[in-house]
């Protein structure tokens, strides 16, 4: 959804030299998440390469209003000047989600629907946790929604199956290895698309 406060004015910087600047979309806000161990590990990790700045974005502490409008008042003005500013910039973004019930949590949709131009033609990828499935079906269900708002979801995901138990209390890893592998290969996917989204936008204008 579109509103005024949710319109782009600024290009993001992709040039060769500029840090890929990485919004990391934290989407669970449920009493007791587990996510913020999920986000911070992927957050730590994504922030080892020379090539990317992170900003880690909890729609728990960023909390927006759930009634959409077109006409936001102060308050919702408000809430969205913590969220909109930072998707704007952003040249690419990580989605961490849950799955609820076979699907995502309502506050990461209430995030997305109330922005628009923030997430056109520019690169999303998805970490996931959850039970036996790894939260794999919330991600399926976030990919046609993406795609309506013009961004360009990558292939490759980041899942962690029952989840509870591949941690330590302190938020690492107990075997990192095929988690960094795969968060490696997502976010190089990453890097290429918000370079070659960020050349094209600049040649040509994207408009929907």
């Amino acid at each position: 959804m579109a509103t005024d406060t949710a319109v782009s004015t600024a290009e993001p910087r992709t040039g060769t030299d500029s840090p890929i600047r990485l919004a990391v979309i934290l989407g669970s806000t449920r009493d007791g998440r587990f996510g913020p161990k999920v986000a911070g590990w992927f957050a730590r990790r994504a922030a080892l390469r020379s090539d990317m700045s992170v900003d880690v974005v909890d729609l728990a502490e960023t909390p927006l209003p759930t009634a959409l409008t077109h006409r936001p008042g102060p308050e919702e003005r408000a809430a969205l000047e913590a969220v909109t500013p930072r998707l704007d910039a952003a040249d690419a973004f990580a989605v961490v989600t849950p799955e609820y019930n076979h699907s995502y949590p309502a506050a990461l949709k209430n995030a997305i629907d109330w922005h628009y131009t923030q997430w056109q033609a520019k690169p999303v990828g998805f970490v996931s946790y959850g039970g036996i499935s790894g939260g794999l079906r919330a991600v399926e269900h976030l990919r046609p929604v993406f795609a309506e708002v013009h961004a360009v979801t990558v292939r490759d995901t980041v899942s962690f199956h029952n989840a509870g138990g591949l941690f330590e209390p302190d938020g690492e890893l107990k075997d990192p290895e095929g988690p960094d592998t795969a968060a490696g290969v997502m976010l190089d996917q990453l890097a290429w698309w918000a370079r070659a989204l960020h050349t094209a936008r600049t040649t040509h204008p994207y408009g929907a």
